[in-house]
């Protein structure tokens, strides 16, 4: 009995020993993939991640027809569920809206070195052609300061627009028909995430830079500089200058009376509608007010006759074609690509950002790609009928936003008040001041020096920081077209820069658990005495795969000088490497070898499915041994130092 107890005793123990002892599982090799299912996968991702085709599953053929005309028209959908009550509301929202954009067009007009009337002409057929392809419900489409400074200064770096006004217009058209079919391609063939590379802190450096250039270079219009030798420069430098040397020619005091006071008018007004949400019309209105206003005061004084410069002239009627003007050959065709294409970006960028923001606001889903085919054929119809680069304006589609509109019937909304304004109203315009048009611009572009933005960018990364002000000093003292050059260059630097140089961390374990994390996140999480342990925080390429060896060489030598003890396991956690490649097992294979002569044995935990394949399929898995590769760090220390285990 006695014999039959202490046997019962030992089984006893060996349950409760096996109950306690920690499950450890293996991680084998993973099924193997064919290579076109890779192939699929991974260009689906690339190009497909969206899956716009799920819709079209499972459905009739009439059924998909119209599921494509509507794609393509998303007018079709809209308008088909379109309410008489909705209308209100996007009637209201038009007329805000056009109210704003007919001062502006033609102050935008004359900032890219056009006639006012261009400006009009591009509110008035892009608008109508995005509400029939656009898929944002808020978006207001016209011309914007910043692509209107950026064309006008690339152009007029090619051929000056007073002595040769009518090769200047046709090249406007030309780089508008070339952006239209840059943005055209990049929504068709699904390559938006190409302007992703512009990153959001370049954008905001950007544009706080174009916004202190636009100013600057109403100077001339607000203090009523007439000099024919005023520079043609966007610099902060060049143009400072030039309005100091032009002072002796005599500043037109009744013009400097006139822009600052309707310029103050329009300050307070867009100080008013950011306290009080609801006067939102007021920034809105204030423009159009100013116009008639000064306007009127010119007329009835005859200002001009003192000096005060004003528009005289703006062509009556409705856009004329243009498609016989566009330069399809000579040498004007490459610059006008040229032009195009960096034009065309630059307000695919901005049009992009102010849809998703307004889409999350209201809780819809936005296609950028449908939006690049809507931009795109908007700017190529555009440019055959006189108008120049549209997108979406953030002033303009805030107000739109806010005067509740409902629908992209609201751009339909301003395009007919445009086109009444066109027909009847512009040889009203004729007395218009030119310093009241720079005191539109000046308080339209106010709002793009977001500080605040540029504040929080500091806090939080300091190279995005490096970034925004690269872009910001760039554009104010060397030019746009060099401010955004420098704005792409810093946003690919810092890709590079965490490509080729990844983070690797050291982890310990926290107390009181098997989580092993970073010692300098959590300064509590102790290390295992002779392992070392580090996590590699990035895919191992060709580019990094150097840096990552010899960064955990050093790591090793810096925790045995330290510890002063033998190392005997390197433990690597794999689990964020997402990706490796020849060069990344190469480097592996060093490492190995360089850990073999000291007689250090390699760990790795957690390759993902990617990198197991190529482990595998190099053979690294076999010199490494399958028994090496765990699931978790907590299961090789286990495995490998039980008694360390806390």
């Amino acid at each position: 009995m006695s014999r039959i107890g202490d046997e019962s005793a030992d089984i006893a123990s060996a349950a409760s020993s096996r109950r306690h002892e920690r499950y450890v599982h293996k991680v084998g090799k993973p099924p193997k993939q064919r290579l076109v299912d890779e192939i699929s996968h991974t260009f689906k991702e690339t190009f497909f991640h969206d899956d716009p085709l799920r819709p079209f599953k499972d459905q009739p053929k009439s059924k998909k027809l119209v599921l494509g005309a509507q794609a393509v028209f998303p007018i079709i959908e809209w308008g088909r569920r379109y309410k008489l009550h909705m209308l209100k509301g996007d009637i209201i929202a038009g007329l805000t809206i056009a109210s704003l954009c007919i001062p502006q067009d033609i102050g935008y007009a004359k900032l890219a070195n056009l006639d006012p009337q261009y400006g009009l002409y591009s509110s008035f057929v892009p608008p109508l052609i995005y509400a029939m392809m656009g898929s944002s419900r808020d978006i207001a489409i016209g011309p914007v300061a910043v692509v209107s400074l950026l064309l006008g200064s690339m152009i007029q770096a090619e051929i000056d627009p007073k002595l040769h006004k009518a090769d200047y217009e046709r090249l406007a058209f030309t780089a508008t028909f070339f952006a239209g079919i840059t943005q055209f391609v990049l929504g068709f063939f699904r390559l938006g995430f190409l302007i992703d590379f512009l990153s959001h802190a370049a954008i905001v450096g950007f544009m706080g830079g174009a916004a202190i250039t636009i100013s600057l270079q109403q100077l001339k219009g607000l203090l009523g500089i007439k000099t024919p030798r005023f520079t043609k420069k966007t610099d902060i430098v060049s143009v400072m200058r030039s309005v100091w040397t032009n002072a002796n020619h005599g500043w037109n005091w009744q013009t400097i009376v006139i822009g600052v006071s309707f310029l103050a008018f329009l300050l307070t007004a867009k100080f008013i509608g950011k306290k009080k949400r609801k006067l939102f019309w007021v920034p809105a209105i204030a423009p159009l007010i100013s116009v008639v206003l000064s306007t009127f005061f010119v007329f009835i004084t005859h200002a001009e006759d003192d000096g005060v410069e004003i528009v005289r002239h703006i062509e009556k009627g409705i856009n004329p074609p243009s498609l016989q003007r566009i330069f399809f050959s000579g040498t004007y065709l490459a610059k006008g690509f040229k032009i195009g294409a960096v034009a065309g970006l630059v307000a695919l960028t901005e049009a992009v950002a102010i849809g998703r923001t307004f889409a999350a606001m209201k809780d819809y889903h936005l296609d950028g790609n449908k939006e690049m085919v809507a931009l795109g054929t908007m700017n190529i119809v555009g440019s055959m009928t006189s108008c120049y680069v549209a997108t979406g304006s953030f002033s303009r589609s805030a107000v739109n936003y806010m005067a509740g509109c409902k629908t992209a019937m609201s751009n339909i909304v301003m395009s007919c008040v445009v086109l009444l304004t066109l027909f009847l109203i512009t040889p009203l315009f004729k007395y218009t001041p030119n310093a009241i048009l720079a005191s539109i611009i000046i308080s339209a572009v106010v709002g793009l020096l977001d500080y605040e933005a540029m504040i929080l960018i500091w806090k939080i990364d300091k190279f995005d920081f490096v970034a925004c002000m690269g872009a910001f000093f760039g554009v104010v003292f060397i030019g746009v077209e060099m401010g955004l050059l420098i704005a792409v260059a810093i946003s690919l630097a810092k890709i590079l820069l965490q490509v080729t140089r990844p983070r690797i961390a050291l982890l310990g374990n926290v107390p009181r658990t098997s989580v092993y994390r970073n010692i300098q996140q959590y300064p509590e999480a102790t290390k295992i005495s002779g392992v070392v342990i580090v996590r590699v925080d990035s895919a191992i390429y060709f580019s990094n795969s150097n840096y990552v060896r010899e960064r955990i060489l050093r790591i090793l030598e810096d925790e045995e000088e330290m510890e002063k003890q033998k190392i005997h396991h390197l433990i690597i956690d794999m689990s964020p490497v997402t990706d490796i490649d020849t060069s990344g097992i190469h480097s592996m294979e060093d490492l190995h070898k360089a850990l073999k002569k000291r007689d250090i044995g390699l760990v790795l935990t957690n390759p993902g499915q990617a990198v197991l394949d190529k482990l595998h399929a190099s053979d690294f898995a076999e010199v490494v041994g399958d028994e090496r590769i765990f699931l978790t760090v907590a299961d090789a220390i286990s495995t490998l130092v039980p008694k360390m285990q806390p």
